[in-house]
């Protein structure tokens, strides 16, 4: 214990002392707070004179500014945070030439990379918990409403799941650390799978679908088939960490939000239940419904992991 401490303690001073974590922070604060703004200016305008409804301050997360919103920028450019924390984590060290003097101290190997690991999500969630809170306090600024106690548990939650979904990609970026000595093939390997998961999954889910249930627009398809064809997509597009992400977040953070289905099919009486339920949904509830999203989040965080660990442990270190 007392050898992950103390890489702990030298990999959290690397990364606060490093020119690349202040240039990260500065640049994804700016556009978060700039995105924040532009929504709480808009929201301000609006609710000028009108009672303010509950849950309102939530919409500071949810709700687009010019190009998105907080929760599809964390979604989309969230992962960048862990890739540049980790991507050179051990072959630096290794072809500097001191990963063999660090183990050759009275620490054990598997504090290295343990020490590591937890470094970065200690940062990580540093940077997330900083934006979070400056979020909040330009939102109390701006629409002047202060957040429900219900609104506080929602936020909390979203930015543990956030720290989550980074730091399955911070575990990715030092797996391939630890599988490839080049540094700059390491990087390139993090990023293409960040690429690849998080743009060209629901391309192919999509590609996938149209296969498996062909919908004809100039005919028109059967509503049974529109279902058919939207389960197929949705289930595919869960192959992406990104779209486990979104849906948890967006109905964690989106009190609306009845379901996770992109799309939902109802017939006149089914509509006329429903409107007896246009209420925000209890959190509890939301929790209930993304309950199999989280699991499947932080387990695919732990296996990655795991997978760096046990490669990293039986992998020979010498110096260069």
């Amino acid at each position: 214990m007392n050898g992950t401490y103390t890489i702990f303690r030298k990999e959290l001073a690397d990364h606060f002392s490093s020119y690349r974590f202040i240039i990260l922070f500065v640049m994804i604060a700016m556009i978060s707070l700039i995105t924040a703004y532009m929504v709480g200016t808009s929201m301000k305008k609006e609710l000028e004179g009108v009672a303010k409804p509950s849950l309102m301050f939530l919409m500071l997360f949810t709700s687009t500014g010019a190009l998105f919103s907080l929760v599809q920028f964390v979604a989309f450019f969230g992962p960048l945070i862990g890739l540049v924390l980790g991507f050179d984590s051990i072959n630096r060290e290794r072809n500097q030439g001191t990963l063999s003097k660090l183990v050759s101290q009275p620490i054990y190997r598997d504090a290295v990379i343990n020490g590591k690991f937890l470094a970065g999500v200690a940062t990580i969630a540093i940077i997330l918990t900083a934006i979070v809170l400056m979020i909040t306090g330009m939102g109390l600024k701006l629409v002047g409403v202060v957040p429900g106690v219900e609104e506080v548990w929602r936020i909390f939650i979203y930015l543990v799941l956030s720290i989550v979904y980074v730091s399955f990609w911070l575990g990715v970026s030092i797996l391939f650390s630890i599988l490839f000595r080049s540094i700059a093939t390491s990087a390139l390997a993090a990023v293409a799978v960040w690429i690849f998961f998080s743009f060209f999954v629901s391309l192919g889910a999509s590609i996938l679908a149209d296969s498996i249930v062909p919908i004809d627009v100039s005919v028109g398809a059967a509503p049974e088939t529109i279902a058919r064809h939207s389960e197929i997509q949705k289930s595919i597009s869960l192959v992406s960490p990104m779209a486990l992400y979104t849906d948890a977040t967006s109905t964690i953070i989106d009190p609306m939000r009845k379901t996770t289905r992109s799309l939902v099919l109802m017939g006149p009486m089914e509509r006329i239940s429903a409107s007896r339920f246009q209420g925000p949904l209890p959190l509890m509830q939301s929790i209930y419904l993304v309950v199999p999203y989280i699991t499947m989040m932080i387990a695919i965080t732990l296996v990655c992991f795991a997978i760096s660990y046990m490669v990293f442990m039986k992998q020979e270190i010498r110096s260069v």
